[in-house]
Order: C-alpha cells, then structure tokens, then sequence
C-alpha cells in the first residue's frame, strides 16, 4: 500500500509442493518480501521518501506458524525440508527491510483477489485496497 492504495498484488498457484498450510504462507511471506525489497529501491530511486530508510516494511499474515518460523532463525523440525531459498525473509527481518505482523483472517485483506468472499467482506478489502 502507498497512499492508501494498492502498487502491487500477484495472485498464483505456488510452483513448490508444499506440506503445510504453514509453509505456504511461509513462501508466500517470502515472494512478498522479495517484491517488497523491489519497491523500496524503485521508490528510493526515485526520490519518495514517506518514511524513514531505516524503519522496516510491516507485512501482514495470518499464519501465526509462518510468523514464528520467520521470526525465529533457529532450526524448527517442522521446517527441515525447507528450502533454504525460502529463508530471505528472515535476512529482510534482521536487516529491517520488513517487519512480518499478525492480523486475523477475517481483517485479511488480501484475501479478496484469492478466495471467493461475500459481497460484504469483498467491498470492505477493495475498499483498503484504495480500489473503492
């Protein structure tokens, strides 16, 4: 989000195999990183400064497991097969590119492009999509 509204949004099947619900959202959190860490450079390229350089990114998710295992660089036996690919969003964490918070799913916003919702819960997300 920037100026309350939506720069960037991807919705796509993950191409890994995936064990849990928990290393999905772990992926994902990653991808998002990834194309967060991208827009910061355009943004700073392009002399937008709404914040301190220093201040990290906050990301939203609603997989407490994810969070924790992003948090958290130890090894955890559920997370062995990861691959090691995956754990960019821990460096992002320690270098305060991003800092990953937890929101319940139902003030999720990003559901609205991935799963079918009510009209109700459908307007409220493109609506803090700044798409309303």
């Amino acid at each position: 989000m920037l100026n309350n509204g939506a720069i960037a949004w991807k919705t796509r099947c993950q191409p890994t195999v995936v064990l849990s619900t928990m290393e999905s959202e772990y992926m994902a959190l990653t991808d998002t990183t990834k194309e967060l860490k991208w827009v910061r450079t355009l943004l700073a390229e392009l002399g937008y400064s709404n914040r301190k350089s220093n201040e990290p990114t906050e990301l939203y998710s609603d997989n407490q497991g994810a969070i924790a295992l992003a948090k958290n660089p130890v090894s955890h036996s559920r997370a062995k097969h990861i691959d090691l690919r995956h754990h960019f969003v821990r460096e992002a964490i320690q270098d305060r590119i991003i800092w990953v918070q937890y929101i319940p799913t139902v003030e999720m916003t990003a559901d609205s492009p991935t799963k079918a919702l009510g009209r109700e819960k459908h307007e409220k997300c493109t609506t803090r999509m700044g798409m309303a």
